[in-house]
């Protein structure tokens, strides 16, 4: 009976220090912080990461917009014509606008093309259905004075976060098509006097 009394007095024991040690244990407030930082901290970091993405591909896109006014006017102003520019060229002087950014040699596409109207001039996105650029059609078509012409630069930008249904990604492989467009009527750059229809 005696042992029982001592086991029972023990078992007791037992329990109240294991609940005070439970009560000092949910009093304590030191690791609070690091334990609320710990479940908050990987969705700021995601959030952090795509508001930083969003920014360098709308940056990265004024750029490309810049670029592309800028190497418009050699065209424009007729300098492209007289001096023999090719695609090649052309693509050359339009990278040296945003070598900083952009992989010029493999991910810039240059579409220059005339038409004998704004209304029939073509300014869409060229990516089929399945997001696949189609570059098949590019060409570098300059015009002559009083030509209508469209300049479009392309660059596919990856897209490295996708968070909460936000994806920039609108083309396939992941990327973000960034595209350009400058339509405009080449200026009577060689004496002559015509104009655009």
């Amino acid at each position: 009976m005696v042992h029982c009394k001592i086991a029972s007095f023990v078992g007791m024991a037992a329990r109240l220090r294991g609940s005070a040690v439970l009560r000092r244990f949910a009093r304590r407030q030191e690791g609070a912080a690091a334990v609320e930082f710990a479940l908050v901290a990987a969705p700021f970091l995601a959030l952090v990461f795509a508001i930083m993405e969003t920014a360098f591909v709308f940056f990265a896109g004024q750029a490309l917009e810049t670029a592309a006014a800028d190497s418009a006017r050699l065209i424009m102003t007729g300098q492209a014509q007289t001096q023999g520019y090719d695609q090649a060229r052309f693509k050359q002087a339009v990278c040296g606008k945003v070598y900083a950014l952009f992989d010029c040699s493999a991910g810039l596409y240059v579409d220059v093309k005339s038409y004998p109207s704004f209304a029939s001039a073509n300014v869409s996105k060229p990516v089929d259905s399945n997001g696949n650029l189609q570059t098949a059609n590019f060409g570098y078509q300059p015009g002559g004075p009083g030509e209508i012409v469209v300049v479009r630069l392309m660059y596919q930008w990856p897209v490295y976060v996708s968070l909460l249904g936000l994806n920039l990604s609108d083309t396939a492989g992941n990327k973000r098509l960034l595209m350009a467009t400058v339509a405009f009527c080449n200026e009577p750059y060689n004496g002559t006097s015509s104009s655009c229809g």
